[in-house]
């Protein structure tokens, strides 16, 4: 990676677990850029179907990755998805993993209108940590850290966390 003012971070977790809150007061407070990839997929069409079943469009990573690469290489983002697996790792000094408890998970998912095979789904994924697990086999184990997305005031908390983490990186 090569030296930038600012680093980049990917915010991810399960849906519905609490990145959104996190990501939009991080870029504010932060001064980065907010790259939410569901949002940028649907506005530039990087979907390669729907998937019925689910409910939801595929999303097209190659060309996600080929919007995104020319913005990474400035620095001072902050990428908002449910995955991880696929981001290439020279992208991020940081990667932050929002987990949250299955109840509340449940209820939010709920009020979005999943269909119950995407609602258990996502509910399974958060369980088994699948999130977490590919974060730490894709990145390297000093930049992931795991933080909590169920309450307003975990929100504050992890908020605190990665300003913390950009206060020591800028140190360095």
């Amino acid at each position: 990676m090569t030296e930038i003012g600012k680093p980049n971070i990917l915010i991810t977790g399960t849906p519905g677990a609490g990145k959104s809150y996190l990501c939009q007061r991080l870029a504010e407070q932060l001064k980065f850029t907010w790259l939410d990839c569901s949002k940028i997929a649907k506005e530039k069409n990087f979907i390669e179907e729907y998937d019925e079943e689910y409910d939801c469009p595929i999303l097209d990573e190659d060309k996600l990755m080929d919007y995104l690469e020319p913005l990474m290489t400035k620095g001072g983002n902050i990428v908002e998805y449910h995955g991880c697996d696929f981001f290439p790792e020279r992208w991020f000094h940081a990667v932050f993993v929002v987990s949250c408890p299955n109840k509340t998970l449940y209820d939010r998912l709920k009020e979005r209108n999943y269909n119950e095979k995407k609602l258990t789904s996502n509910i399974q994924c958060e369980i088994f940590g699948t999130i977490l697990e590919e974060a730490r086999e894709s990145y390297k184990s000093g930049i992931v850290y795991e933080l909590k997305g169920e309450t307003k005031a975990d929100g504050e908390r992890s908020i605190k966390t990665v300003r913390n983490w950009y206060n020591t990186w800028k140190r360095k």
